[in-house]
């Protein structure tokens, strides 16, 4: 049997050649549409602490942008590593992020149970701001300086107790190379599941003093509490009388630089919607007067630069680890 092939009219020809275009517009429409739904922001610390309330008025601001509402789902606990262990298991489609912070690099390194990659098994969409870190103490403390304090705890072994958010966070490591240039020191460290915490327990008796970041700053000015040093590299503008620690001939400083991750394998699209949101974010004014009260500073890096960076912190973290003798056997 013989078929045969009749000629295209030009009508048809016509429709023929413009259905690729219009099939080509609806197909980058389609793409373009994210976020069709809300996305879930982890933010893996306790409610009320320096990172949930400046995520929370990021999420705000973002939702703005979005035209989506980005929800704060709080999954506290495990030294602050719950948002990257639950992208893990995520789809790469933007729907989950999570907060980024240097105990996602370090954690692996500390606990060979945590089988993902800081750096291989994640996507990094933007670095936004680091934290300023410090040693507070309650007003009615004898201790008026970091020097006291460390006396104290150098003629007095095993008697003080002491907070931060989590076991290998930068808080506790950093006053952990403090106790180690005072020739090692014997004290007691209590971990709690975010700064808001910590703080509530040195306020209320349970510990000596915290090393912790600055949510501790609208305390210190309200007299609630009494910051006695400062790891940042120059001293702060809210508290310009305290004292860095390297001021203190202590060689210790410690910023840590926080961002937006999200699954491995995000395509490049989805990630700038999300960084072009959230940076927007971060610059709104609500956002730059939360920093400006924490005395935090903003550190806007695009994903691969900042995956870049936290690739070279990751290799000096794990040096770092080695120093303090803390890496698993």
């Amino acid at each position: 049997m013989s078929s045969t092939i009749r000629p295209m009219g030009r009508r048809a020809a016509i429709a023929g050649a413009t259905a690729l275009p219009v099939l080509g517009a609806a197909s980058a429409r389609a793409q373009a549409k994210f976020p069709e739904r809300p996305v879930r922001l982890i933010v893996p610390w306790a409610p009320g602490g320096p990172a949930d309330s400046g995520f929370r008025i990021l999420a705000e601001a973002a939702t703005r942008k979005l035209g989506q509402p980005v929800i704060i789902e709080n999954k506290a606990g495990a030294a602050g590593v719950m948002g990257a262990l639950a992208l893990q298991d995520a789809k790469p489609d933007g729907y989950m992020v999570s907060q980024m912070h240097l105990s996602v690099l370090r954690q692996p390194l500390l606990n060979k149970s945590l089988k993902y990659h800081p750096i291989d098994d994640l996507s990094y969409i933007l670095q936004i701001t680091g934290f300023v870190m410090g040693v507070v103490v309650r007003p009615d403390a004898p201790w008026k300086t970091l020097g006291e304090l460390m006396d104290h705890v150098v003629a007095n072994p095993g008697k003080l107790n002491w907070g931060t958010l989590g076991i290998g966070s930068t808080q506790h490591l950093a006053m952990e190379r403090v106790g180690l240039a005072r020739g090692g020191v014997s004290w007691t460290h209590a971990p709690y599941r975010g700064t808001a915490d910590t703080l509530r327990a040195l306020m209320g008796g349970e510990i000596d003093f915290a090393s912790e970041s600055s949510g501790w700053s609208p305390h210190v000015a309200a007299g609630r509490l009494r910051l006695l040093a400062v790891f940042a590299t120059s001293r702060v503008k809210r508290f310009p009388d305290v004292p860095t620690v390297r001021e203190l001939g202590i060689n210790v400083v410690a910023d840590s630089p926080g961002g937006l991750i999200g699954p491995k394998g995000m395509d490049a699209v989805t990630i700038k919607v999300l960084a072009d949101a959230f940076r927007d974010a971060a610059q709104t004014p609500e956002h730059l007067a939360f920093l400006d009260n924490l005395d935090q500073p903003l550190l806007l890096m695009d994903g691969p630069a900042y995956r870049d960076a936290m690739r070279r912190a990751y290799e000096e973290e794990r040096e770092l680890l080695r120093r303090l003798n803390l890496l698993p056997a």
